[in-house]
């Protein structure tokens, strides 16, 4: 077999996006996967601003008649809430399912080799083992995900997560009650709502500790579920557990990682999907200019400010006292929550933040002021 620029083991968003960047880049690639399109996967399905502009950048644009817009952020603790809106742009919500034909759609537009069906064996020398054959590549991309066997194989040294956390999401049959995505914050626990559709939303449940159900974990947020009450479920439950482990390198040998395999954010953040698809865009120009170092620089920078954010989020866990007043302190300050969110999003530098408000965010939220 000739060989090729890449095989992508991993045919999920992350794998989908390497695959379309290789494309138009002009480069060979082809994609494994066991499974077949479209494959689901739990997912708190909201497309913030930036990672949207990295799909309209590969040429993909969901079935919007699948989807819902959503434009900011509203924070729920007990009776208390606060909301920022983003700047001038808008955010989407579509389900895990959509999205993945329409990146595999795109992929296969655009000419890349997508083997659904197709497992990879192990690695051997400068190739990917399958049944019966051995497919040669330049360089061979994980993105097989939070447990990925790449990873293991190449060697990749993987540093544990500090704390258990797990993960569950479910719909519901109901109409968004709000065209923001809600956070609600209890002990060691947060929901995202997501509108996903005229009358369905995505509950996405995260939470420290012991492994757990939906149905348990819900009456945590009593509001949350008073809005529930009565909604018909439209999907089944997908979870996802002990994440957080990431590997020591993203490059090892002619090896690199994208996506979950290396390493992702807490999904507290939202931010999984822009960020494999900026690891995906990188990566693919450092195979492009020959300089695959360059890939395992630019995804600590783009790493930098999600992970900075999963870190101050996961504090309002901490106790009750410290999210009432965090929550009570952006629902006083407006314009400050509107700058955290636009530099969440990566529209607005840190130092655009203002340290006299951030200080005094931090003081209020410390000592649980709830005016």
């Amino acid at each position: 077999m000739p060989e090729r620029d890449l095989v992508v083991v991993g045919g999920g968003p992350a794998g989908l996006a390497v695959a379309i960047r290789a494309r138009q880049a002009g480069l060979d690639v082809t994609v494994l996967d066991r499974g077949r399109p479209p494959i689901d996967a739990a997912c708190g399905e909201g497309l913030l601003p930036d990672t949207l502009a990295e799909l309209a950048g590969m040429g993909v644009e969901p079935d919007t008649g699948s989807c819902a817009e959503f434009f900011g952020i509203r924070y729920v603790c007990d009776d208390l809430d606060a909301e920022a809106r983003f700047a001038g742009r808008r955010a989407l919500g579509v389900r895990r399912t959509v999205l993945h034909l329409a990146l595999a759609r795109r992929a296969e537009d655009l000419g890349a080799e997508l083997r659904w069906g197709t497992q990879a064996l192990g690695l051997e020398g400068r190739g990917v083992v399958t049944q019966g054959e051995v497919l040669r590549a330049r360089r061979i991309v994980g993105a097989d995900g939070r447990s990925s066997r790449v990873r293991e194989w190449g060697g990749f040294g993987v540093r544990p997560a500090r704390r258990v956390r797990h993960a569950v999401r479910r719909h519901f049959e109901i109409a968004p009650w709000t065209d923001l995505v809600e956070v609600h914050w209890a002990e060691q626990a947060e929901a995202y709502v997501t509108p996903i559709g005229a009358s369905e939303v995505g509950v996405a449940l995260l939470w420290n500790g012991d492994p757990a159900r939906f149905d348990a974990l819900l009456p945590r947020f009593p509001r949350l579920a008073a809005r529930l009450a009565g909604a018909v479920p439209t999907s089944r439950d997908r979870g996802v557990t002990r994440f957080g482990a990431r590997p020591q390198a993203v490059v090892a040998g002619n090896v690199a990682l994208v996506g979950d395999a290396a390493g992702g954010v807490d999904p507290i953040v939202g931010e999984g999907l822009g960020l494999a698809f900026r690891q995906a865009t990188a990566l693919v120009g450092a195979v492009v200019a020959d300089r695959i170092k360059d890939y395992q620089r630019a995804c600590r920078r783009i790493g930098r400010a999600p992970r900075a954010m999963a870190r101050t989020l996961l504090l309002l866990e901490r106790g009750v006292r410290l999210r009432r007043g965090a929550v009570a302190a952006l629902r006083a300050d407006p314009a400050l929550f509107s700058r955290l969110l636009a530099y969440h999003t990566g529209t607005l530098p840190a130092y655009r933040i203002g340290l006299v408000a951030a200080a005094r965010l931090v003081a209020r939220a410390a000592t649980g002021s709830p005016s």
